[in-house]
């Protein structure tokens, strides 16, 4: 059995090997070396979201989506933690065929167990805040944040993020999370841009009674020049929200006053959200540099292909494009952070996901601002023990970063 479960967990972490990152369709990132995966992970068994066919509720193939749930036990069996699984978008016909083949668009495919580890963990020493709290992760099939409503019958595509939202949270609602005292949604990745344009619709579940608030992880995705002057994640979001009917479902509050396409980057939304929100950043984030700054669509002579592999590679004035990217980052967040309810924890590192993994979640040799790490930085902004604006200095100061360096 143990022998099982040892290859179950490296099947699990080498189907998210970095081969694949530049691919604008993944924003997931996990490196077996540095994984954090501690000795003995929760395993949590994937259940399927009964009901949600009669709603219209499924993943791009048509398949019920499914979520993995640890009950919470003591004092945290009445608080409810959501994580948002994240995993890129497919912004044309021919993306999303390819997808729904893959656990990114089929439960057909997706793992039958996955380990719980950095905010997902079960043990107070690895996750002091959380542990005991009713942990569930919503898996990702649709390919555009939750957000789409439409279909293309000829393809067999169903786009049915929002729905798939709505019935994972009603169904968690009948589950014991209407009886929550408090509630955290988070997501990393496409999560983190989805717990973005789903902040406020979670905080309606609940009585005013109940302490709600949410917390994005690498979801601040910048709407940025890339290193030939062209704008690919624009070009890429456009067709996500053209395509998967996206447009019903961005807020009004962006809408109003800009393009559809704009108001699917956070940056245009984030200071409008009311409920409390936590952004948790990499100023150098390494998804964005390897896929949206530095594809190789837009570097067809490979200048930045070391710099994105290792950043210790990176040229001067390549350094220099960067640290226009992370000012651009702080310009996005600037009135977001003047507000008293939200939290900021921006480190300069070249990461991607931080609040899954434990060893940068929390950890001996967790990355740190000033004297204080991750999850102690989301724990005093939740439960307002402290007010939390963490910014780093500018890039090479940080000596605790855990680099994503890929071979």
């Amino acid at each position: 059995m143990k022998l099982l479960w040892v290859f179950g967990l490296v099947g699990f972490v080498l189907s998210r090997w970095v081969v694949c990152f530049e691919d604008l369709n993944v924003t997931e990132v996990y490196h077996a070396e540095s994984y954090g995966v501690s000795s003995s992970p929760l395993m949590v068994g994937l259940s399927l979201i009964e009901g949600a066919a009669a709603k219209g509720a499924v993943c791009l193939d048509g398949t019920l989506p499914g979520y993995h749930l640890h009950r919470g036990f003591g004092s945290g069996a009445n608080s409810w933690l959501i994580q948002l699984e994240g995993g890129g978008w497919c912004n044309n016909v021919r993306t999303c065929v390819y997808r729904k083949k893959t656990r990114r668009g089929s439960s057909t495919y997706m793992e039958k167990q996955i380990p719980f580890t950095g905010i997902l963990s079960n043990k107070a020493e690895e996750n002091p805040d959380f542990f005991n709290w009713n942990r569930v992760k919503l898996r990702y099939c649709d390919g555009a944040s939750f957000s789409g409503d439409g279909q293309d019958e000829a393809a067999g595509l169903n786009f049915r993020g929002q729905r798939i939202w709505l019935a994972g949270m009603e169904y968690l609602m009948l589950k014991g999370m209407r009886h929550a005292n408090q509630a955290l949604l988070s997501g990393c990745s496409a999560g983190g841009l989805a717990t973005i344009l789903h902040c406020d619709e979670f905080r309606a579940l609940f009585p005013r009674t109940t302490k709600v608030k949410c917390l994005s992880d690498a979801g601040l995705f910048l709407d940025a020049t890339d290193v030939s002057g062209g704008r690919t994640l624009r070009n890429m979001f456009g067709g996500v929200v053209r395509l998967q009917g996206v447009q019903k479902n961005l807020p009004k509050t962006c809408t109003n006053h800009m393009d559809l396409t704009s108001c699917f980057f956070p940056q245009n939304s984030v200071t409008n959200i009311k409920t409390p929100l936590f952004l948790l950043n990499a100023a150098y984030d390494a998804w964005q540099l390897q896929a949206s700054l530095a594809p190789p669509s837009v570097d067809p002579h490979g200048y930045w292909r070391e710099c994105k592999l290792n950043h210790a590679y990176c040229t001067a004035s390549q350094i220099r494009f960067l640290q226009g990217f992370r000012n651009q980052m702080l310009n996005a967040v600037k009135s977001f952070s003047m507000s008293r309810k939200n939290g900021l924890f921006i480190n300069s590192c070249f990461a991607h996901c931080q609040s899954e993994r434990q060893d940068t979640w929390f950890a001996d040799v967790s990355p740190l601002i000033g004297n204080k790490g991750i999850a102690q930085s989301v724990g005093d902004w939740y439960f307002d023990r402290a007010e939390v604006k963490a910014i780093d200095c500018p890039y090479p100061c940080d000596k605790t970063c855990h680099n994503l360096i890929f071979k």
